[in-house]
């Protein structure tokens, strides 16, 4: 079983990383949760079928991503995963506070696989049904993201598909709040996600889950 930490981390990194989820999808869920006359769905339920289709898509990126994990075998390689996994969320602390924007390097090279599966989201928009919200956000949840690739090697550490399906399956509920009320058009949380002072308070508590990450006996040990 994935530890309580583990869990509470990845939902962390959901809420936190809700600013950057705004910029990213914002403006796909204000889409799928516009009411329209003619729509005898409520929005929300739009709203969620589209993060439900999203946060699928984490799950089994995830659990892709965690059986590659399993492969590595060994005391070696569990180092080394958690040294890279923990180096991520840094890096994500980093990208998230604004002070450093490497992880766009991940999003470019993302481009690759996002541009063959783009004209499938073109099609299914605008979204007119729970279906059709559902399959937008099975698409949607590929596209090139450093907070999602960052998470998505963070998870990998687990060494297990099942836990790093899970702990991508919580790090998209973390996301939810944000996408969600984004998709209802509240703007007070938009607002407060935006501002510079909790982007960087969100950067360092990010930073601060890397470092702990980190297996620092192990690095010292076999630098020793």
């Amino acid at each position: 079983m994935v530890e309580s930490l583990s869990v509470f981390t990845a939902l962390t990194l959901g809420l936190l990383g809700g600013a950057h989820c705004i910029g990213m999808c914002g403006g796909i869920a204000a889409t799928v949760g516009i009411a329209r006359p003619d729509a005898r769905t409520p929005p929300l339920v739009m709203l969620l079928s589209y993060n439900g289709g999203r946060i699928l898509s984490y799950s089994c990126a995830g659990a892709l991503l965690g059986a590659l994990g399993v492969l590595a075998s060994g005391s070696f390689a569990t180092l080394l995963l958690r040294t890279l996994a923990g180096l991520m969320l840094v890096a994500m602390g980093l990208y998230i506070g604004r002070w450093w924007q490497g992880l766009l390097q991940l999003e470019r090279a993302g481009n690759l696989f996002w541009r063959h599966l783009r004209p499938l989201a073109s099609k299914l928009l605008p979204a007119r049904s729970p279906g059709q919200a559902l399959l937008l956000g099975l698409v949607w949840g590929w596209l090139p993201c450093g907070l999602i690739y960052s998470t998505l090697i963070w998870a990998s550490a687990a060494a297990d598909w099942r836990q790093s399906a899970l702990l991508m399956l919580c790090f998209g509920l973390g996301t939810l709040p944000a996408m969600l009320t984004t998709g209802l058009l509240a703007d007070q949380l938009r607002r407060l996600l935006a501002k510079r002072l909790t982007q960087h308070v969100a950067g360092v508590l990010i930073i601060a889950f890397g470092v702990y990450t980190l297996p620092l006996q192990g690095l010292l040990q076999l630098l020793t």
